[in-house]
C-alpha cells in the first residue's frame, strides 16, 4: 500500500462526518489517515471519539484570540505538527481567516447540507424547506473566501417529502453526507497520488 494521504479534520461538536471520515479510514484500503482532530470548543463530543480512536486531539479556544486569524494561524501551526496534508471541515461552526483559506488552496475541504449554489449558510434545511425545494441533499466541495462557494467535488440528492420538519430532511441528508464525504476524499486522495 503507498503512503496514506494524512488529514486534519476541524470540528465544534459530535463530529458526525468526522465519525464517518475516521471509520472510512479504518479500512486498509482507504488512501487516507486521520493525524488530528482539532475543535475550537473544549466540549466537543467528537473529540471523545477520536480519543477513543487513538487520533491525536487539539483543542484551541477562539475567544484566547484577538482577530480570526490570529486563532487560524495558532490552529495552522498545529496541523503542521502532523503535517497533515488536507484540511477536512466537520461541522466547524466558524467562518476560517482569507489568510487560512489561501493557505490551504484545494486542499480545505467542507460539506454543506444543500445541493450548492442553492442554499447557502448556516440555516440551509430549514431554507429549503421554506422554499418549497423538492430536491435537497449535501455538497463536499472545495473552501473558498466566499462561504460555500468553493467548486464541488461530489454531490448527493434527497428529496423533500411532504411534511418533511428541518429535523426529518436534516437526518436523511446527513445519511448522505456519512456516505458521500468519505467517496470525495477517496478521489481526492487518490487524485494527489496519481
Amino acid at each position: 500500500m503507498s503512503k496514506k494521504v494524512k488529514i486534519a479534520i476541524l470540528i465544534s461538536g459530535r463530529g458526525s462526518n468526522m465519525q464517518a471520515l475516521i471509520e472510512a479510514c479504518e479500512d486498509s484500503d482507504f488512501p487516507a489517515e486521520i493525524v488530528l482532530v482539532l475543535s475550537n470548543k473544549k466540549d466537543a463530543a467528537g473529540l471523545d471519539f477520536a480519543r477513543k480512536k487513538n487520533i491525536p486531539t487539539v483543542f484551541i479556544d477562539h475567544k484566547n484570540f484577538s482577530s480570526r486569524e490570529e486563532f487560524d494561524k495558532k490552529m495552522n501551526a498545529e496541523i503542521e505538527k502532523f503535517d497533515a496534508e488536507l484540511v477536512c471541515l466537520a461541522g466547524f461552526m466558524r467562518l476560517l481567516s482569507f489568510w487560512f483559506v489561501k493557505s490551504w488552496f484545494d486542499r480545505l475541504i467542507n460539506i454543506h447540507p444543500s445541493l450548492l449554489p442553492e442554499f447557502k449558510g448556516a440555516d440551509a434545511v430549514s431554507d429549503a424547506i421554506k422554499a418549497g425545494a423538492k430536491i435537497s441533499g449535501c455538497t463536499v466541495h472545495f473552501v473558498r473566501e466566499e462561504m460555500d462557494s468553493g467548486p464541488i467535488i461530489l454531490q448527493a440528492q434527497v428529496p423533500v417529502l411532504a411534511g418533511d420538519t428541518k429535523e426529518t430532511l436534516a437526518a436523511r441528508i446527513l445519511k448522505e453526507e456519512h456516505r458521500i464525504y468519505p467517496q470525495a476524499i477517496r478521489l481526492l486522495c487518490l487524485n494527489r497520488k496519481s
